[in-house]
């Protein structure tokens, strides 16, 4: 039977095997040779003190004749000639909803906008090179959705939607380094993602599932109140009776769809801000209380919110060792996001500072309806591609002149591949946001001294966070509450937040279809 045991190592016998195995057989009185197998449940670093320290949950087994645990493999059936649903979109919600799907024996037919994970390469080297977006081939959208080469974060708070480990084992399963299963914020790095996502392609279509890229999809087939399915460009029809939507929460023209065909939609909080970066090394002085990090301590992070005039204002996102990328799904706009190599060995560190924004905070807009959100997220997003010349050059400002209401007369070097230009963001911000960040970053300077730094720049926008809009779903069967055959899941319909709460939010429409499939 395994036994449990909580061990406190400093940072280089921590990343020693050896050193690890006598110090759990020290723990648990017994000689080293003894333990058939160790393995790491939780680590996360303790930097609250001087004295950092590495905090492991570690696993072992001494018994000669029990069984050792291992991953759950992923179990596929042929589904060739199964029943069918369609889902649409390739991103986390999508692929594994395809992999239960495949466990539970029902054939998947994937509907994806963009392209394949490699051919995404050269239209995102088009947005830096030549300010070039295709809208259906970029960040946001094609094989592998937004996380893909965006960053790999799977850390989440959910808890309570679905089999969370499960997840992870799957992606372990398909290729994923297994330290995602114990590490306090598992992180695969956008350059390991694209063969993970490769191998997830395969089993799928290993199984008899089925993968149509770039196919957008224009329209749903109804009939009455039930789906019967969907028409891609070039009025191409894709038939079933079920159709698990993931399309992830930059798809807008879906929801121009949904509000068309009458299909309800509800408006939901969500939050818009900037990208603030700092020279990495400047954040590891602070976590670590100015020692050097060192080859045994990771890129040092940080996880900021307050409370600003009623509202939450917060880091999102945070890349340590990462990159500041352009995010637009159109020429017209600029937006900002994060991403970290696996290594996280760049020298800058991004996050995302974000204000919440309520649905009576776009007033403005409210003729839109549930889309009242996503017309603030446009005219921010429009107004950073003018203030940044009509390119995909991001608007600037250093953070110590955008507390003190003051525009930049030079930038600090940045990480953002198409380039800055100085803007007074503190002036076309608009006041619910650019006022509680000001507000935001007075508050997180008292709680990392040196945090409020000339060196450190705020990039705009990041406005693409969540969704601003739900799809409606029954809470237990996780169809819409209206619509017969449609399963709004994952972070385009409001229900998701990263790359893991997405993926469990896919297995579980998936396996509310299987109960009505195969009862």
């Amino acid at each position: 039977m395994a036994r449990l045991f909580q061990i406190n190592l400093d940072p280089v016998k921590a990343s020693d095997p050896e050193e690890l195995r006598k110090s759990v057989a020290s723990a648990a009185g017994i000689p080293g040779q003894d333990i058939r197998l160790l393995r790491i449940i939780r680590k996360s670093v303790d930097a609250r003190k001087h004295n950092i320290r590495i905090n492991l949950a570690v696993e072992i087994y001494t018994d000669r004749d029990e069984a050792l645990p291992s991953i759950e493999p992923f179990k596929p059936r042929d589904v060739t000639n199964k029943r069918e649903v369609l889902i649409i979109g390739a991103g986390p919600a999508g692929l594994f909803a395809a992999l239960r799907l495949i466990e539970l024996g029902i054939r998947p037919i994937i509907i994806e906008r963009g392209k394949d994970i490699s051919s995404r390469k050269r239209d995102i080297a088009l947005i830096s090179r030549e300010h070039i977006i295709n809208p259906d081939s970029n960040y946001c959208f094609g094989e592998g959705g937004a996380g893909a080469y965006s960053d790999g974060k799977l850390y989440t708070r959910s808890k309570k939607r679905g089999d969370n480990k499960r997840v992870l084992e799957l992606l372990c399963w398909h290729g994923a380094n297994e330290n995602i299963l114990y590490e306090a914020h598992p992180h695969l790095g956008t350059d390991k993602l694209p063969a993970i996502i490769s191998a997830v392609r395969k089993s799928i279509t290993d199984a008899g599932g089925t993968f149509l890229l770039e196919k957008r999809v224009m329209d749903f087939i109804m009939e009455g109140d039930a789906i019967k399915g969907v028409v891609t460009a070039g009025n191409e029809k894709y038939m079933s009776p079920y159709v698990i939507l993931a399309t992830g929460h930059s798809a807008r023209d879906i929801y121009g769809i949904c509000a068309s065909r009458g299909i309800d939609l509800e408006q939901k909080s969500f939050a818009m801000g900037v990208r603030v970066e700092h020279p990495q090394e400047m954040i590891d002085r602070i976590q670590y209380h100015g020692r050097p990090r060192g080859e045994y301590l990771p890129a040092a992070s940080y996880n900021l919110v307050r409370q600003v005039d009623g509202r939450g204002v917060y880091s999102f996102c945070m890349c340590p060792g990462g990159f500041i990328v352009p995010s637009a799904t159109k020429q017209e706009e600029v937006v900002v996001n994060g991403m970290s190599p696996s290594r996280r060995n760049s020298p800058f560190a991004n996050s995302g500072m974000v204000v919440e924004i309520r649905p009576e905070d776009t007033y403005e807009y409210r003729k839109s309806g549930a889309l009242a959100g996503i017309e603030l997220q446009k005219a921010l997003e429009l107004e950073a591609w003018k203030q940044g010349g009509a390119t995909q050059v991001a608007p600037a400002q250093r953070l110590t002149d955008f507390v003190r209401g003051l525009p930049s007369q030079s930038l600090p070097t940045v990480s953002y591949f198409p380039g800055v230009t100085s803007s007074a963001l503190h002036e076309w911000l608009p006041e619910l946001i650019g006022r509680r960040l000001a507000d935001g970053f007075r508050l997180f300077d008292t709680m990392m001294k040196g945090f409020l730094t000339s060196e450190a720049v705020i990039v705009g926008v990041e406005s693409r966070t969540s969704s601003p809009v739900r799809i409606p779903r029954d809470v237990e069967h996780m169809n819409h509450i209206r619509i017969s055959g449609l399963y709004p899941c994952g972070e385009g319909s409001g229900y998701a937040g990263g790359i893991v709460s997405s993926a469990v939010d896919g297995m579980r429409a998936a396996e509310a279809l299987g109960q009505i499939i195969n009862p």
